[in-house]
């Protein structure tokens, strides 16, 4: 099992630009596949962007592709998520989460592909 621990969110006017953070620990973080997903009020959660385990393929949700960017350090046991032009609707609680198997080829984009979650930091944007 790992842990994963995610900060940087906070308030922030619309078009503005947050860094959120996610530190791992308790396994090998430079193997594993990982995601954010975010989840508003009365919604259900939803894939925002991944990476895989080298840190050579992502993919983004379209609400956010052209604006937000995922990145990894594997050498810090930490993955970022760059949030830029940001919009109200994009308002909700952030969570980090890592893949059940290491090396995986493809990049999961659903949560029940992921086995350890964050306790997840709230990003409010102002209109």
């Amino acid at each position: 099992q790992v842990q994963l621990v995610e900060s940087g969110g906070g308030l922030v006017q619309a078009g503005g630009s947050l860094r959120l953070s996610c530190t791992a620990s308790g396994r090998t973080f430079s193997t594993y596949g990982m995601g954010w997903f975010r989840q508003a009020p009365g919604k259900e959660r939803q894939f925002v962007a991944a990476i895989n385990w080298s840190g050579g393929k992502t993919v983004y949700a379209d609400s956010v592709k052209g604006r937000f960017t995922i990145s990894r350090d594997n050498a810090k046991d930490t993955v970022y998520l760059q949030m830029n032009s940001l919009k109200p609707e994009d308002t909700a609680v952030y969570y980090c989460a890592a893949e059940f198997r290491p090396y995986t080829i493809v990049i999961h984009t659903t949560a029940a592909d992921f086995g350890s979650w964050g306790q997840g930091t709230q990003v409010t944007v102002s209109s």
